[in-house]
């Protein structure tokens, strides 16, 4: 039998027809595709955990707003949400006394003693408290337990054993509260009336911090540097030599402060300062201030900028804190009820960014 060839032209030809055929019903998906490819798998991207905006109220005037001043928003929560801790909602009057009128002089920036003493019945008889510096620091800064309706009564300068044993002693004796005296450290204050200060420390009665070196002193971004050292550095080293301690606080001086003396009074380590703006109560990492100027309130120095809440708090005059007293009751309530509304989002947003960097809220 006769082998017939094929032209080697004519086997490259049909080879070509055949594939190109196949390509064509491929392409029209005619054929399967059995050819294994690599696909990458793109995992969709976690969107991040719902986070609470801070609580407003309409209770604040329009011009002061809430500040924070936690960074780490995970440390915040892991402190607001321990059971150990204040529970949401605790709030803080700060009340600042410059004169507390015995007679019937006329006394500047005074309360009678008459309206004073049913200032503080009014506070006793609605459930506040009176708290210390030191129990006012651990809560701001951690949070730490204090009554949930909390009152820090500042006696502005100096005073005699008789003028607390006339105006503050009674509490002291009958319901343990203590008066924080903001101590002026004048080099010309007499031997005897700081013989009497250093006796009502020692019985814990005044709980006495630093309020400057001259009455009359002001400080504000116009002191002078000297003026500004003087002030509080003199008051640091006048109030350590006397007291034995070093103070927590500063009363700013007549209500004036300004960013370089808030500058100069953290680099001495003061923890808080205190000023003469009636903003509202204070609660943990919330502290209305208020940005601009307010043509109602002119003698109101704006602090919001400086932002340093917890070196610019704001506190009542006695007048203005009767007025207050249920205002900051609603507050603390309308607080604590919407800190449980979002406290599964809180937990939430715990649990999935601050988890393992931080350890777990203990349970109750």
């Amino acid at each position: 039998m006769k082998k017939t060839y094929i032209p080697i032209q004519q086997i490259l030809f049909r080879s070509l027809t055949l594939l190109a055929i196949v390509g064509i019903l491929i392409s029209c998906q005619l054929l399967p595709v059995t050819q294994q490819t690599s696909v990458e798998t793109v995992a969709p991207k976690a969107t991040q955990p719902y986070l609470p905006d801070a609580f407003q109220t309409p209770y604040l005037n329009p011009l002061d707003t809430p500040h924070t001043y936690i960074q780490e928003y995970c440390r915040y929560l892991r402190n607001k949400w321990n059971p150990s801790n204040a529970t949401p909602g605790t709030v803080v009057m700060a009340i600042r006394f410059q004169n507390i009128n015995r007679g019937t002089a006329d006394l500047p920036n005074s309360i009678p003693l008459i309206e004073f003493f049913g200032l503080m019945d009014q506070l006793h008889s609605q459930g506040f408290e009176a708290i210390t510096t030191k129990d006012l620091q651990g809560f701001l800064e951690r949070n730490l337990p204090i009554p949930e309706r909390s009152v820090y009564l500042i006696q502005d300068g100096n005073h005699d054993a008789e003028y607390f044993d006339i105006t503050f002693r009674d509490y002291w004796e009958n319901w343990g509260w203590e008066v924080i005296n903001g101590w002026v450290s004048n080099p010309e204050t007499p031997a005897e009336l700081i013989a009497e200060n250093i006796e009502l420390a020692k019985e814990g009665f005044v709980d006495h911090q630093a309020q400057g070196v001259f009455e009359t002193a002001k400080l504000s971004d116009e002191s002078a540097k000297n003026v500004i050292a003087r002030e509080l550095q003199g008051s640091w080293n006048g109030f350590a030599n006397i007291y034995r301690k070093n103070p927590l606080a500063i009363i700013w001086p007549n209500g004036g402060f300004g960013f370089r003396p808030i500058e100069a009074a953290r680099q001495l380590r003061f923890k808080m300062g205190f000023t003469l703006n009636t903003r509202g109560p204070i609660m943990y990492n919330w502290v209305p201030l208020a940005d601009a100027v307010d043509p109602q309130r002119p003698s109101f120095i704006p602090e919001g900028m400086i932002n340093d809440p917890l070196m610019t708090l704001p506190t009542y005059s006695p007048q203005e804190a009767l007025m207050a007293i249920d205002t900051v009751r609603v507050i603390g309530k309308n607080a604590a009820a919407y800190a449980q509304a979002n406290k599964e989002a809180e937990l939430h947003y715990y649990d999935m960014v601050c988890y393992p960097e931080y350890p777990p809220i203990p349970s109750p």
